[in-house]
């Protein structure tokens, strides 16, 4: 379609000076507004992106990628599960654990996630050592009876290192005066804080011989957790492991536990995309009203140019062209500048809080820290581009199919 004569005829018509000058404005509006569409759309995607990466790295650096527990009872030979788990390449780390409800009690009572582990093998699965405010993961010792709280909750029960809590499990014991709770004072010896409220208000961690002890599961565990180097195989190792183990086994992952949270973000990033894309779609049919004026602006020339022998199909590719440079270049900046915009971000945003005296995030409020978090990826980069310059190529086709429509006698008739 694109044959030289039109390809030439298309380029000239680009960079030649027009006399009309309105015919101009309106083909640089329609460039910029391409440009600001994809850069802005690059950059709402890239700093979604980038929140929903922290989020999963908050939430993921606390919670197993799978787990393989027993089914509506506790796993007895959780240390062939281990070995087995450690044995598949795809696992980089597993380690049991006791995990069972409990009401906390210090200055004030407050429900949560009691949760027993081994401190030396934690570290496998979790990044909980890492994330230690006061005391260390260390501090939990068999048969010392301590606990580690997340800071919300530490601050609601009013404790502090070395303060005593009480711990209520729904574990009932025959009394002389009837059934009665199982219950355990606990020696808080460390604060963690995971950036996120479901753990740090509502996880407590003490060690694993002590939830046995406390819950009466003697040598059992609740189960096994595992850690992967690829998190998206979660659901197929851990089925795996639960088929190599023999028996019936209860199977979960990290997308079923928060699959709801995860979704919504891909959902909200989706109309987000959209919403956006329809901008640049737009500012691209913003080419449509600068082609139809340039085509009626030179009727003339392609008048003359039909009687020296150019076909309508010619006259069609010239227009195309001319209209598929324009959001060439429009795109291509548009990428540009999203590229730099969200690579700056900080700093624009910094200069708009000292400008206009606003915090866009504030630390009392938000869990994320250390500016807005964006992360580009090069899938993201090529999918707008590419619907970008869609849009624009669909935009050139009426204009270009009114230029082959020109009738010469008709266009020269008062030439």
């Amino acid at each position: 379609m694109f044959h030289p004569l039109s390809l030439a005829l298309g380029l000239r018509y680009t960079r030649a000076k027009r006399r009309n000058h309105f015919i101009s404005f309106i083909s640089a509006v329609s460039m910029v507004g391409i440009a600001l569409g994809v850069a802005v759309l690059i950059t709402v995607i890239s700093v979604m992106n980038g929140f929903e990466q922290e989020l999963r790295s908050r939430i993921l650096g606390m919670v197993a990628h799978a787990t393989v527990a027993g089914a509506g009872e506790p796993l007895q030979d959780w240390r062939r599960a281990v070995d087995l788990a450690e044995q598949d390449q795809r696992v980089s780390g597993a380690a049991p654990f006791v995990e069972r409800e409990a009401m906390l009690q210090g200055l004030r009572t407050q429900g949560g996630l009691l949760r027993g582990i081994l401190p030396d093998q934690e570290p496998k699965v979790s990044e909980v050592a890492s994330k230690m405010k006061a005391g260390s993961l260390e501090e939990l010792r068999a048969g010392e009876f301590n606990i580690v709280l997340g800071i919300e909750l530490a601050a609601y029960l009013g404790v502090r290192l070395g303060d005593k809590v009480t711990v209520f499990v729904p574990e009932f014991r025959a009394s002389p005066v009837g059934a009665l709770p199982q219950m355990r004072r606990f020696t808080v010896v460390g604060v963690f804080e995971a950036g996120a409220q479901e753990y740090d208000f509502g996880l407590a961690l003490i060690h694993m011989e002590d939830a046995q002890k406390l819950l009466r599961f003697g040598a059992s565990v609740t189960g096994v957790r595992l850690k992967l180097h690829d998190m998206f195989q979660s659901w197929t190792v851990a089925q795996d492991l639960g088929a190599e183990l023999g028996g019936y086994y209860q199977v979960r992952d990290w997308t079923r536990e928060h699959a709801n949270f995860f979704r919504a973000i891909k959902t909200e990033k989706l109309v987000m995309f959209v919403i956006l894309s329809l901008i640049v779609a737009v500012a691209a049919f913003n080419l449509v009203s600068s082609l139809v004026m340039l085509v009626t602006d030179k009727q003339a020339d392609i008048a003359i140019l039909r009687t020296l022998g150019m076909t309508p199909r010619q006259v069609m590719a010239a227009f195309v062209v001319q209209g598929t440079a324009i959001g060439i270049v429009g795109v291509l900046s548009g990428l540009l500048g999203g590229i730099l915009l969200t690579a700056n971000l900080q700093t624009v945003v910094s200069f708009l809080e000292d400008t206009f005296g606003f915090e866009a995030l504030p630390s009392d409020v938000y869990y994320i820290t250390g500016g807005i978090p964006t992360l580009m990826r090069a899938a993201d980069l090529q999918q707008i581009g590419l619907i970008a310059f869609v849009l624009c190529m669909l935009a050139t086709i009426y204009p270009a199919w009114r230029a082959s429509r020109v009738d010469p006698a008709a266009a020269l008739r008062y030439e």
